[in-house]
């Protein structure tokens, strides 16, 4: 009788085996799940926009608001009033030369 085997036990394998699948299916879940690092990295991409879009749309209402507060009736600028004006009715004042 010899006391050495030639295959491991069944259990072994298994344990090995379940082992295995589970390791794989955690570190795909941590590469490429919901939560995962590609999922990091896009939602970065996405706030850096976002963040861009958000300033740009700051200027814009700075400027509107500034604009609104040059033709309140506190403080009126006469040259953005002239602009304005001639930009809504298409007018020009006689010294002025028009090139189309």
């Amino acid at each position: 009788m010899s006391g050495s085997r030639k295959r491991p036990a069944l259990g072994v394998v298994a344990y090995f085996a379940i082992a295995f699948t589970l390791a794989t299916y955690f570190t795909f879940a941590a590469v490429q799940g919901d939560y995962g690092l590609f999922r990091r990295i896009q939602v970065e991409a996405e706030a850096g926009t976002l963040i861009q879009e958000r300033d740009a749309l700051q200027a814009q209402l700075d400027e509107m608001q500034n604009k609104t507060r040059r033709l309140s009736d506190d403080y009126l600028d006469l040259d953005l009033l002239d602009e304005q004006a001639r930009s809504v009715l298409g007018m020009i004042r006689s010294d002025e030369i028009v090139i189309r």
